[in-house]
């Protein structure tokens, strides 16, 4: 597996250990419609779904994790969240949230990013 998505990977199970945490509920993971992925699906307050889209990077170098987040991710993002609600009859809201991961042999840091973009 290439580096890249081992890095993804453990970005991924970091950000789930910090929902669990703060008391979310993981719905689903990696859920795939289309061209679309959404890496983790959550639940913390009744009426709502949280599509969470994690970004990891090895390096803010080139930018914080999170301004990696393309205008046509959140197309995508949007589209496989609108499957999500439908195919399993859901009416409840839904946010959109990012995991930014930050994650080298030095540095371990996560921001969660509340309401990080709207669908419409």
């Amino acid at each position: 597996m290439a580096h890249h998505n081992e890095l993804g990977k453990i970005g991924e199970q970091l950000a789930v250990d910090y929902l669990l945490k703060n008391g979310y509920e993981i719905l689903e993971r990696n859920f795939f419609y289309d061209k679309a992925e959404i890496d983790i699906i959550a639940q913390k307050e009744e009426g709502i779904i949280v599509v969470v889209e994690v970004k990891t990077r090895n390096s803010a170098f080139f930018g914080d994790p999170q301004s990696f987040v393309t205008k046509g991710k959140i197309k995508l993002l949007v589209k496989a969240a609108n499957e999500y609600m439908v195919i399993n009859n859901l009416d409840k809201e839904v946010r959109f949230d990012i995991i930014a991961v930050l994650k080298n042999k030095t540095t371990e840091k996560l921001e969660h990013i509340e309401n990080a973009f709207y669908h419409f």
